[in-house]
Formats: structure tokens, sequence, C-alpha cells
């Protein structure tokens, strides 16, 4: 069974130039309020709708506020086949905590 791996916020920074698909599973409420530049805005609950309409094989981040959600959003992925699958350790508080900018 495939399985993702977790991600630090330093190894996002580098992996965003290489054309990474970033994905942020909070609610509209919380990207609201600020998410990383670039990022999808996917709420977990909407997750299995549209997985399959992405490239199992390229690679794919998940984050959230903490990284309890995206954490399962990863698994999940991993489960339906995606064979490089991440999830942003700390979330997007991590993000922030590091210095990072994030987008209104």
């Amino acid at each position: 069974m495939s399985t993702f791996k977790n991600m630090n916020v330093a190894e996002l920074q580098s992996q965003l130039a290489q054309g990474i698909c970033l994905i942020d599973v909070r609610t509209d409420a919380e990207t609201a309020r600020g998410y990383i530049a670039g990022a999808v805005k996917l709420p977990l609950h909407l997750l299995p709708m549209q997985l399959n309409e992405m490239d199992h094989a390229a690679p794919i981040v998940f984050y959230c506020q903490m990284g309890g959600r995206s954490s399962q959003a990863a698994a999940f992925a991993a489960a339906q086949g995606f064979t490089q699958v991440y999830n942003l350790q700390g979330g997007i508080t991590a993000w922030m905590q590091a210095g990072q900018a994030v987008t209104q």
C-alpha cells in the first residue's frame, strides 16, 4: 500500500520552484485569512470528488492549518494510487512561523 511523506517548510520552498502541486484543504473561511501563493483551494470534504481529476504521477503536497487534515488528505490520495504524496508538517502555521508570506 502506498503511503505519504512529510515535508517541512524548507523542503516545500525548494519544491515550489519545481512546479509541485500544492493543495490547501482548509475551509473557504480559513483560506480567506490567507493561503500559500500558488495553492489550489480544495476543502477536505470535496477531495474525494475531485482527486481523480489530478495527475496520479505528479508530486502533490497537501496542507491545512496545523497538519492534521492534510495528513488525512495525503493518506487518502496515497490509497487512491497517487505515488508522490506529501503533507506539509505544521501546515500554514509552520509556514508563517518560518516568516513566509501568505496571499489574501
